[in-house]
C-alpha cells in the first residue's frame, strides 16, 4: 500500500491514504499481475476500459467526452512516467472529474 501511495503523492501531495487505499481495494487481484497492474495511454482500448469501468461504473459518470478529457489529461501528465500505475492513472482520473468524494 505504501508504494502506491508514494506514486500517487509523486503527483498529488496532499493524496489522502484512505483514498488511495479504497482505490486499491477495488482494484483487488488486478494488481497482482504487472500488465494489469498498468495503464497504457496508448492503446485505446484500455482507456476505453479506464472510461467505462472505472469512470462510468464505479464514479457514476455518463458524460463520455468530460471522461475521455480527464483521461487524456492524467495522459498528460504522466506522458514522463513509461509505468503508468493504475493506481495512481485512477486517483488522477478521479480527482481531474472531481469525484475524489465518490469514492
Amino acid at each position: 500500500m505504501s508504494d502506491y501511495l508514494k506514486d500517487v503523492r509523486h503527483y498529488d501531495a496532499a493524496a489522502d491514504e484512505a483514498t488511495v487505499a479504497k482505490i486499491v481495494k477495488h482494484l483487488g487481484i488486478a494488481l497482482r499481475n504487472r500488465d494489469s497492474s498498468l495503464v497504457s495511454c496508448t492503446d485505446p482500448e484500455e482507456l476505453k476500459r479506464v472510461r467505462t469501468n472505472w469512470v462510468e461504473k464505479k464514479l457514476g459518470l455518463t458524460d463520455a467526452a468530460k471522461a475521455d478529457a480527464a483521461i487524456e489529461s492524467v495522459c498528460a501528465a504522466m506522458k514522463a512516467d513509461n509505468s503508468k500505475s493504475r493506481v495512481t492513472f485512477y486517483y488522477l482520473t478521479a480527482k481531474a472529474l472531481g469525484a475524489l468524494g465518490k469514492l
